[in-house]
Formats: structure tokens, C-alpha cells, sequence
């Protein structure tokens, strides 16, 4: 059967021993709280752990590799990733333990107050306050909405905040809430704009990922007019953020709760801690197509559901999707998108700091699989994260890179942020922020052709001499440009991209090289010869015949390869 085809209680361990490399294992009950109520498990893996008490008991996984540490937190439950300090913390599975065993893990039982989690507070969130208890950076869904509602109301040029469908509580009319996407772009007479579609918190307990994604949207919004490249962005391409994927569940993961479903408790889980489906497994292609990928199990945390695409958040998600760009790519596993097919679809987990593309089952790698992994490298290089495919210790089916990359041919990523799921407000700001802000400002400028521009040189550090960014001049002056064209920022992480010599570098003023009538204006190096992979450059500006006002000047380079970067911009202006 084709690809295509396929789309149209729980125990701790109280103690271990290892004898002749053999882990014998002792189970004890324990309880887990959710909501102040306590519920006794006996068997059965995958539960949503919180809130974690200070007295439960859970485990420090010394790995033997941080290659080997970071296939397990593709593959198994985690529940925070310390690579500098050579362990994550796991849950007390015993399956999953065993398994670490065979690993090469060494493992060291303790109490979450010593496991380096950071704790939730138990308080419930109320639906009219603005953060998560503890967390004064985390918006909750309700005040995330109002947020990018009131964006769309103080930017109406430039956002729109559209309802694509209901959460599974709201189609049962048992409250719920409106799936909500915030499509920024310049409301212009520019057709058939490349577009970046990002979906955040699908796996409710991850903290962290809408509130990046909204201060995406801040940060391009208010650089507008006073920002050449968030301006440019905004007047050439389109931005889609589905902020609150799964709205339902992120309610239940505010109260302190590890819960990673939705909350359809129609699967006949006898635990109310276990209801629901994974959300990321629910995508119609390549729904349960592997033995490990998900589960047929209720009450597993990857319960892939009855049917693919059987949630109504994941329909709504597919049918958004879809409604955004055309399928190029064929039926096959190995047909390849062509390389002029723009588009991205970022999909933002955490924990694990790892920027993932297809394929996340066995087999060929993608046949897109070059140019996912240069972009990745390049995402990489500005979170600082490892650039992987999606493979790890275990397949994964169903997964939202199914719809844009399996059944369209959008390159297709996950970026699993920063160390926890109920990551701190310091590092979210101190870290995740300025680290990711960068990597999705990047996919925004590439999705115009992300399988051939991320191969060309990157042009930043672009100015314009007398203060003319900052302070109009009068029409006449003569403007040196000058910028920095670089074929060399790629992460060198998990493999090394080639790189080449920079060979050309031009600019277009107010015109894009892209749309016509523009007129290309060529720069020099600054060393008198292109034979440099970073490469300083420079042009000169005559500015005799242009308008008083704002102007802009959009720069690209290209290497010995003839692949040319993507443009990076300045604004300058005339009296």
C-alpha cells in the first residue's frame, strides 16, 4: 500500500539490582494526584505524572552517551533532559527502566525535590486568570486568545484571527473552546504568498511552545515599519500560528497536571488520568502503520485513537493545512517534493533541544532528506539544538509532519524546546526565547523556497553609512551598504554541511529580486576578491532619483555552487 493510500496502574520501582547483567525488578504501588484527588495504579506504563509530589520517586538515567541520551528522549517518556550534567529524569516504568538498563544506563532512584524538576504548583488555573499558577511568562488558553485577538485588533492590516474548528470538549457541547489560528501578513494586492504554518502545545503539558510562538507574533508585529526584515516578511509571505493545538488539555496541564492528550474520555480508559489520544498520533498518514509507533492500548500516552484522524482538533489542523498549499509530492514514500515547492510547517514540542525532520519510521531517509537536513542545520545553528531525523529508538505514525510533509511535500520540522515540559520562566526567557525567536525568523525569510535557499550564503549585519537607517538624507547623498555574506552557519552537530566560497552579492532597492520590475544592483568584497566562505561586502547606493521618504534595500549572496541565500534588509530614508 502506497503512503498516499494510507492517507485518501502503574508501578515505581521501590528498588533494582543488576545480577549477571540481569535487572531484577521490584514493584510497589504508588498513588499520583491530579486536582488533589488520589488515584492507586498497579500496571500499566504511560500516565500523566503530576502533579508530581516532593515525596514520589523517580529516576535519574545517567546515560553513556548523549547520542544514546537523546534517541531516548525521542523515543521513551522523559521528563527533563540534563545533557551538560550527563542524566535525564524518567519516570518509575519498569519496562521503560529495563529498557535504559540494556542501554547502558545507570540509574539512581530519588525524590522529584532532588531530581532537578522543576514543580508545578497544585492551584488550579481559573478561567479568568492571565498565567499559569508559578508561571508569570506562561499565558493560559483563555488570555493567550485574548492576546492574539487584541493583536489582531491593534494590527488589522497586517493580523486576522480565524476559528478553523472546535476542540473535542466543544463538539460534545461540554464547554471547550474554538480552535484559533493568527495569520499575520500585509493585507496588499500580493497573490499566492509562501507561507509558514507553526502549531504549538498539541502535547498540553509542554509549557513552553505557545507562548514562543505568540512572542513570534509580537515581535513581528511590532518590528513592522521600524524592522526591514519583519517588514519585508510580513508585505511578501504569510505566518500562520495555531497557538493552542490542543486547548482541551493544555486546561488540564495548567492545574499542574503531566497531561499530554486531549481529553476524549469516549476510549473506555478505566483511569480518568489516561483518557484521551495523542494528539501526534491521530494524523491520518501513516496512521498506525508500525509496530511501536503508537498504540492500540486506551490507556497509553500514544494511543494513536480509534481512527485516523478520528479527533476533531487533528481535522481541523488537516483541513487548515491543506487549505494553505497544494500537494507536490507523489503517492510513493520515495517520491520527492520538487525543490521550488515553498512552504514550512513547524511543529513546536519540548523537551530535548532537537530539531527533527521525516521520516520518524524505518527505511529510506525522506527523499527531501538533503535539504531538510541543511535547513535543519541551519535552525540549529540558532537554538543551538541537535539537527536529527526523526528516528529514534522506536518509530513514531501519525505524526503532524504526515499532512504537510508526507501528503503535500511542505518540509516539514519539530523543534522540541529547551529541558522540562514545565520549563522555568528564566530559562524560557533567558534561553528559548532568543534562541528560537532567531530559528523562526529564519524559516520565515526561507519558506519561499526552503529546499535551495537554506544551501545559499546567509547575509546579516546589513547597515547603511551616515545614520541613514536611523536619520533621512538628503536626496544626492551617495550610501555605502555594507553586510556580511556567510555560507558557513550551519550547526555542526550530529554531522558537517558543506559549505562554499562566497561568489556574488547584490541588491534591489524597494523591489525584491523575485517580483517584477526589479533591477539587480551588484556589491564588491570588501577584500577585493569573492574567494571566501564568510565574505565581507559592500555597495554603493545613488540616491539622486529616488523619492523622499522610506526606502529599502534587500541583499543576497551567492556561492561557488550558483545557489543564491536568502535577502536580508535595511531600511534607509530621504529627505
Amino acid at each position: 500500500m502506497s503512503n498516499k493510500e494510507m492517507v485518501k496502574g502503574h508501578s515505581f520501582l521501590s528498588h533494582f539490582s543488576l545480577r549477571n547483567s540481569v535487572a531484577i525488578v521490584v514493584l510497589s504501588a504508588t498513588a499520583v494526584w491530579a486536582g488533589g484527588e488520589a488515584f492507586a495504579h498497579t500496571s500499566s506504563p504511560h500516565y500523566p505524572l503530576a502533579p508530581l509530589k516532593q515525596k514520589t520517586q523517580v529516576y535519574k538515567a545517567f546515560f553513556p552517551s548523549e547520542q544514546v541520551a537523546r534517541q531516548v528522549v525521542k523515543s521513551m517518556d522523559t521528563l527533563s533532559s540534563h545533557y551538560e550534567e550527563g542524566y535525564l529524569v524518567v519516570p518509575g516504568d519498569s519496562q521503560q527502566l529495563n529498557q535504559l538498563i540494556s542501554l547502558g544506563f545507570k540509574l539512581e532512584a530519588v525524590s522529584v525535590q532532588n531530581s532537578g524538576l522543576n514543580l508545578a504548583p497544585t492551584t488550579l488555573s481559573r478561567d479568568n486568570s492571565d498565567h499559569i499558577p508559578g508561571y508569570s511568562c506562561y499565558p493560559t488558553v483563555e488570555a493567550t486568545f485574548k492576546e492574539a485577538k487584541a493583536l489582531a485588533e491593534e494590527y488589522p492590516r497586517l493580523a486576522e484571527w480565524i476559528d478553523i474548528g472546535d476542540s473535542w470538549r466543544k463538539t460534545q457541547q461540554r464547554g471547550g473552546y474554538d480552535l484559533m489560528v493568527l495569520k499575520l501578513t500585509r493585507n496588499n494586492d500580493i497573490e499566492d504568498k509562501p507561507k509558514l504554518f507553526i502549531n504549538s502545545a498539541i502535547h498540553a503539558r509542554e509549557y513552553a511552545t505557545a507562548p514562543l510562538a505568540l512572542t513570534f507574533a509580537k515581535n513581528l508585529l511590532t518590528g513592522y515599519g521600524n524592522d526591514a526584515d519583519a517588514t519585508w516578511i510580513l508585505d511578501h509571505h504569510e505566518v500562520h500560528l495555531l497557538l493552542q493545538t490542543n486547548p482541551d488539555g493544555r486546561k488540564q496541564a495548567e492545574k499542574g497536571v503531566l497531561w499530554r492528550k486531549n481529553v476524549n474520555d469516549f476510549n473506555s480508559c478505566y483511569n480518568p488520568l489516561k483518557q484521551g489520544i495523542d494528539l501526534n498520533r491521530n494524523f491520518t498518514f501513516g496512521w498506525g502503520s508500525t509496530t511501536d509507533g503508537s498504540s492500540g492500548d486506551v490507556c497509553s500516552q500514544v494511543y494513536r485513537g480509534s481512527a485516523p484522524g478520528s479527533e476533531p482538533e487533528i481535522q481541523a489542523l488537516q483541513n487548515y493545512v491543506r487549505s494553505l498549499y497544494p500537494d507536490r509530492r507523489g503517492p510513493e514514500r520515495n517520491d520527492p517534493a520538487p525543490l521550488d515547492t515553498s512552504g514550512i510547517h513547524l511543529d513546536i514540542h519540548s523537551h530535548g533541544r532537537l530539531v527533527l525532520w521525516p521520516w520518524g519510521t524505518n527505511g529510506d531517509p525522506a527523499p527531501n532528506h538533503t535539504q531538510l537536513q541543511t535547513l535543519g542545520r541551519k535552525f540549529a545553528y540558532f537554538n543551538g539544538y541537535s539537527p536529527e531525523r526523526s528516528l529514534g529508538l522506536y518509530e513514531t505514525d501519525g505524526t503532524s509532519d504526515g499532512i504537510s510533509y508526507g501528503e503535500l511535500g511542505v518540509a516539514a520540522f519539530t523543534f522540541e524546546l529547551g529541558t522540562e515540559f514545565f520549563e522555568s520562566c528564566h530559562y524560557f526567557e533567558q534561553k528559548i526565547l532568543p534562541d528560537n525567536l532567531q530559528a523562526l525568523r529564519y524559516a520565515a525569510k526561507v519558506v519561499r523556497a526552503p529546499y535551495q535557499l537554506p544551501a545559499g550564503p546567509e547575509v546579516y549585519s546589513v547597515s547603511i553609512n551616515n545614520q541613514a537607517s536611523e536619520h533621512p538624507v538628503p536626496a544626492g547623498t551617495w550610501l555605502t551598504l555594507s553586510a556580511i555574506a556567510d555560507d558557513s552557519r550551519f550547526s555542526h552537530r550530529n554531522g558537517v554541511e558543506a559549505v562554499q566560497t562566497v561568489t556574488a552579492a547584490e541588491y534591489y532597492l524597494d523591489v525584491p529580486p523575485w517580483q517584477e520590475g526589479a533591477e539587480r544592483q551588484p556589491m564588491q568584497s570588501v577584500s577585493g576578491d569573492f574567494d571566501l566562505e564568510q565574505q565581507a561586502i559592500k555597495g554603493i547606493i545613488d540616491t539622486r532619483d529616488l523619492s523622499s521618504g522610506k526606502h529599502i534595500a534587500f541583499v543576497r549572496a551567492m556561492d561557488s555552487d550558483g545557489r543564491w541565500g536568502p535577502v536580508s534588509a535595511v531600511f534607509f530614508s530621504i529627505q
